[in-house]
């Protein structure tokens, strides 16, 4: 299975596409949602407010998995998998992370969205938010650009086209 180069990697971490964060049921069963995610030093920042059902979830079981797809100029897939760690106000500064966040998926790199990122910002300062820090235990990274399936896959296609 063809890894994703490191500079890859790195290309494919910035762009502001959304994941699939999956989180534990009381029961056992998973639980996905999309989320926006923001990697920095090698784990993954996560915001959500108190009143959300998968943030409940996080707290009492702190295992994750994250799923972040894309297809577009750089396919790929991105999953990890770990524990979180819970960070709230007052004894963290959730907002300069919470920032980079709106920075990152409504500002989109583009500087005439200032004012978009400005407005969603301080409406998130309103909300009764948190931050979780997933902390990667296992990665999976496949440059989908030059991926052709597992050689059994391949083999059967291969077999369908003789018969």
């Amino acid at each position: 299975m063809p890894r994703m180069s490191e500079e890859i990697k790195d290309r494919f971490l910035q762009l502001p596409i959304p994941g699939i964060i999956a989180t534990l049921r009381s029961n056992g069963l998973p639980y996905t949602v999309p989320i926006w995610w923001l990697h920095i030093d090698g784990e993954f920042w996560i915001t959500g407010t108190h009143s959300r059902i998968w943030c409940k979830q996080l707290k009492k079981d702190p295992r994750a998995s994250l799923c972040i797809e894309n297809g577009g100029d750089l396919p790929g897939h991105m999953g990890v998998d770990g524990t979180v760690e819970l960070y709230e106000l007052p004894s963290f500064d959730i907002w300069p992370i919470s920032r980079q966040l709106a920075e990152k998926y409504v500002g989109r790199g583009d500087p005439s969205r200032d004012a978009d990122v400005e407005a969603f910002f301080s409406n998130m300062q309103t909300e009764p938010r948190l931050l979780f820090k997933l902390i990667p235990t296992v990665w999976r990274a496949i440059d989908m650009s030059v991926y052709e399936g597992k050689k059994a896959d391949r083999d059967f296609q291969a077999e369908k086209k003789l018969s």
